[in-house]
């Protein structure tokens, strides 16, 4: 299935804002990481920890390995598809209408649910995190194409103060769209 919006300019989106490195480093919350933010720490869908079982016997690769020797740029550039894959289903499960909008604007939720993950929905005596954090004001105005709501829910969020000229560039393409 092709998907509509440009895959290859939000890989170089991505490359941009995350970096890509071949050899593991801490990100800025401690997190071993590799390729373009491929976090080695956290646990996979599979309950595999940093890379999945799948990835593994596909790439050839061990998350001891990565850590040891570093990785390619083949690898770097496998996991980075997976993880946009991923992004895809957790926005497709959360958040279904993410592909009723124009293709610039899909890129901005895939960048922002790869830079922060999707979270949880706010449930009673805990707040919204990640991603869905933005649920009741910045998403819904998303989803309601109030753009210059949401482009100003993003630039007000703590998610801006972290990532900087990253909001900037992401509220810009929530303003502008994709023009038809």
């Amino acid at each position: 299935m092709r998907l509509p919006y440009d895959r290859a300019r939000l890989e170089a989106e991505l490359i941009r804002d995350e970096g890509e490195r071949f050899k593991v480093y801490r990100c800025t919350e401690g997190k071993q990481t590799i390729g373009v933010g491929r976090n080695l720490d956290a646990r996979r869908a599979d309950g595999c920890l940093g890379i999945t079982a799948a990835e593994a016997k596909a790439l050839g690769i061990t998350r001891a390995g990565l850590i040891a020797g570093g990785c390619t740029r083949a690898v770097s550039r496998a996991l980075l598809a997976a993880d946009i894959a991923g992004c895809e289903a957790d926005l497709d499960r959360a958040l279904p209408w993410w592909r009723d909008l124009d293709p610039l604007r899909q890129r901005v939720l895939l960048n922002m649910c790869f830079n922060m993950g999707l979270g949880t929905r706010a449930q009673p005596g805990k707040p919204a995190t990640r991603l869905l954090s933005f649920e009741r004001g910045t998403l819904r105005a998303i989803r309601e194409r109030r753009w210059p709501d949401a482009a100003a829910g993003m630039l007000a969020s703590r998610w801006a103060d972290q990532v900087g000229a990253r909001a900037v560039r992401l509220a810009d393409m929530i303003l502008i769209g994709d023009p038809k």
